[in-house]
């Protein structure tokens, strides 16, 4: 009764018994060949991913960073670009630091480099390819508002960066690319920066190859007043290659003029891999991208028939959907991968025909690092879906049945959390806001108090509010640390208490996926002449496994012909199992008799368990037949009185 009440909860709750029916030796097989096939295509997929990603891309980066960003000058009071706080500053920078790093015409020492001539070497080791380029963006005066008391003494209102308030009409000496406005090819990708979301167009110009021309270029640029109060944004441009790594590193330097004034520092250091198929390995990995479309292709014509024969209860799978992800990215992967190799192409061709232009490899490598965090997505799915291969496992199916049970109470329970938790950090923003930078947005303030449950919060930072910091600090971790986390964890500990309760009583009747493979291994020896074969072993007991659960089948499903059969074949069944094989050794007879293996066991207290939950039904039945028998005698005794 005990088992019988255990699956009746569990069937109820929506688990699966982690059982195999008469059936399940093969479908564990099918199962088995299923999840072979997909390891090797998540394989493939690894390696292509893989292939496109290194260590060295750190190093480069790094390498990158500390030259352009944190080097600086003598000649210019020790700026570097992170210490720009004014239009001043960026001068000194371009004039400084910024030539100094993209000219390496010489060896230590000051003596003269043995490279190609009119070529700069980064670290003697990264070409810069064509030369780099300068770009501003800015607004038009009077895009804002200006109250009536203050407009006596203010006449001109530059606005925060919009795209409707930029400015682009022509100003200054209005002779060259630096004074009129240039427009971007639509799908340039747009800068999401500190103050503003910026567009791909604007004022730009080159640096010349030469350091001293770039050095009276800009001056020439400083002196005629090229950055103006509608300055929103300066970007500088450029890219370098690395022969011995095959990588190209694109770096972008933003500096920010807000409207508040001042000056803002970012940059963006992507090394990317745009030159496939080299060495070797390269063209190993192009075998595995191959490998990787045939894959596609096929689940592409599964998916199909799938979807052919299912229709629409195909989409009531997660699983499915997860599929459909999966090959929807890939596509997307594959179609990328040949516009990249089209697209480096055409650009190479265009940089060795004239040295003296930006080649614009930025826009490769943003959709390039798109492309990877796409790649990595849907491998991080990937290996999610191992689980679909691996739920036949008893402890796989107590995980997934403990989530599934618990999901409302943590639904319920995650619009609780969340409503304290905004409420704080809506009080955060208001509070310290203005003065502490890890609750100046929002989204900050939500990162922030994930950090404080973490333990990874500056206290001090808060205090600039004597009364409300420490009272907001107090209480936040005592709601939602001590009492909200708790319950949590309370929810599933319960919830996975019972499923294992109710696991436990089940008899177990699950065929381990390393029994299988140990079978798969021993017939594939035994084929090969390695080992000789075992007798009475491996299949023998799953096809008394599968003989069992056909009887029980059959048991659980009388036929409508009357229970005179089914008795029958219980008679059948008990002369079969208490028959004693004749034998010349007694005692020997009466141990063979009397043994009974786990596994037996099991089955028969199972078998015993819907044995009498039939029982229980048929009792069931005759008592509903008597009272009917009962209420027509009543009936016809009235009509005859």
């Amino acid at each position: 009764m005990a088992a019988a009440a255990a699956e009746q909860r569990l069937s109820g709750g929506g688990v699966t018994k982690p059982r195999i029916s008469c059936s399940g030796e093969l479908e564990l097989k099918t199962t088995l060949r299923e999840l072979v096939v997909y390891l090797i295509f998540l394989i493939t997929l690894c390696l292509v991913t893989f292939g496109m990603v290194s260590t060295n891309m750190y190093y480069l980066n790094e390498v990158m960073s500390r030259l352009f960003l944190e080097q600086s000058s003598a000649e210019d009071h020790g700026i570097d670009f992170e210490s720009i706080r004014n239009m001043a500053d960026f001068w000194k920078f371009a004039e400084g630091p910024l030539l100094d790093g993209l000219s390496w015409d010489k060896w230590y020492g000051n003596t003269t480099s043995a490279l190609q001539e009119n070529t700069s070497h980064i670290y003697y080791e990264n070409l810069l390819l064509g030369v780099a380029q300068v770009r501003q963006l800015k607004v038009r005066n009077n895009t804002c508002s200006i109250y009536p008391y203050f407009q006596n003494f203010t006449k001109d209102c530059y606005s925060t960066y919009r795209y409707k308030a930029e400015d682009k009409s022509d100003f200054g000496l209005k002779n060259g690319s630096e004074w009129k406005y240039t427009s971007a090819p639509s799908l340039s990708p747009w800068y999401w920066g500190a103050a503003g979301f910026y567009s791909s167009g604007g004022f730009m110009f080159t640096l010349p190859k030469s350091k001293e021309e770039s050095r009276e270029k800009l001056e020439f640029l400083r002196q005629n007043g090229w950055l103006t109060r509608g300055t929103r944004v300066v970007f500088i441009d450029f890219s370098t290659y690395n022969a011995n790594v095959n990588l190209f590193c694109i770096i972008r330097l933003v500096v920010e003029f807000p409207a508040t004034g001042g000056a803002l520092t970012s940059s963006r250091i992507y090394s990317v891999k745009l030159l496939r198929y080299i060495s070797f390995y390269d063209y190993f990995l192009a075998s595995c991208e191959i490998a990787f479309c045939l894959f596609i292709i096929t689940f592409i014509v599964q998916e199909m028939i799938e979807i052919k024969k299912l229709k629409m209860e195909y989409f009531k799978t997660v699983w499915n959907w997860l599929d459909l992800l999966l090959v929807v990215v890939s596509i997307l992967a594959i179609g990328f991968n040949i516009y990249r190799t089209m697209a480096v192409s055409l650009l190479m061709e265009k940089l060795l025909s004239d040295e003296n232009v930006y080649p614009d490899f930025y826009f490769l490598a943003f959709w390039q690092i798109l492309y990877d965090n796409m790649i990595a997505v849907s491998v991080f799915f990937a290996f999610m879906k191992i689980f679909k291969y691996v739920s036949f496992n008893k402890t796989m199916t107590q995980l997934s049945s403990t989530l599934s049970r618990c999901a409302g109470n943590i639904c319920g329970f995650a619009v609780m959390f969340f409503i304290i938790f905004f409420a704080y950090a809506q009080l955060g923003y208001l509070v310290f806001g203005p003065q502490v930078e890890d609750f100046s947005t929002f989204l900050n303030c939500i990162f922030s108090q994930f950090r404080i449950v973490l333990g990874d919060f500056n206290f001090q930072t808060i205090e600039v509010n004597s009364i409300l910091g420490p009272i907001y600090f107090i209480s936040f971790v005592f709601f939602v640390f001590f009492i909200l986390l708790n319950m949590f964890l309370a929810i599933i500990n319960d919830t996975y208490s019972e499923v294992r309760a109710d696991f436990a009583g089940i008899p177990s009747q699950e065929i381990h996926i390393k029994d299988l493979i140990r079978q798969s291994c021993n017939k594939t020896l035994v084929k090969l002449k390695l080992k000789k074969p075992e007798m009475g072993s491996g299949d023998e007991n799953l096809k008394s496994k599968e003989f069992s659960s056909t009887k029980r089948k059959d048991i659980s499903k009388p036929s409508k012909r009357g229970s005179s059969n089914e008795k029958s074949k219980l008679r059948k069944g008990r002369k079969h199992h208490h028959r004693i094989p004749p034998t010349d050794n007694a005692d020997s007879g009466a141990a063979s008799q009397s043994y009974v293996s786990p596994a037996e066991f099991q089955q028969l207290l199972e078998y015993t368990a819907e044995l009498e939950e039939e029982l229980n039904n048929a009792n069931a039945k005759l008592n509903r037949i008597m009272k009917s028998i009962q209420q027509l005698k009543e009936s016809s005794g009235k009509t005859e009185e």
